[in-house]
């Protein structure tokens, strides 16, 4: 291996171990998300084809660039999401501690915002699998919609 690749490899070996200092347990549920949706990407288009054979005389299934960029779209909203999250996480921290209160939590906000998007993108995933024809357990699906919910229920309710 030559000096360039071993000092590339050094140095986002680096920023991945400062990223994941700061992030802590935040950093690989962002990684898992975003493999999601580019899986959810991957097999959104993928139905979108499969939808275009099984259709081939109607234009309303199909490759369609205009979803393909909304889908883009709604994705980076999804990471802006995340960003006030992770904001409104700092600011509790750091506004907790000039008060002199300690929070033991330190991406609370954040946390339970990328988790529900993972599940969101793993319903989506599941019904994109269906969509290309392939056997999808329904329990599977009612699982990872419960746990969505759960979440919601958890972090709706202060108490």
């Amino acid at each position: 291996m030559n000096k360039f690749a071993v000092t590339v490899q050094a140095f986002l070996a680096a920023v991945a171990g400062w990223i994941s200092a700061k992030l802590g347990i935040l950093g690989p549920v962002l990684l898992i998300l975003l493999v999601m949706m580019v899986i959810d990407y991957i097999t959104g288009m993928l139905a979108s084809k499969q939808e275009a054979i099984d259709h081939p005389d109607d234009p309303a299934y199909g490759w369609n660039s205009k979803k393909g960029a909304k889908g883009i779209i709604k994705k980076v909203g999804y990471l802006c999401i995340i960003a006030v999250a992770i904001v409104v996480d700092y600011v509790i921290l750091h506004v907790a501690a000039a008060m002199g209160m300690t929070v033991t939590v330190k991406a609370f906000f954040a946390l339970a915002v990328a988790v529900w998007y993972v599940l969101n993108e793993m319903l989506s995933i599941i019904e994109n699998a269906g969509r290309m024809g392939a056997p999808v357990p329904e329990w599977l699906s009612k699982y990872i919609a419960v746990l969505k919910e759960t979440i919601d229920q958890k972090t709706e309710d202060p108490g």
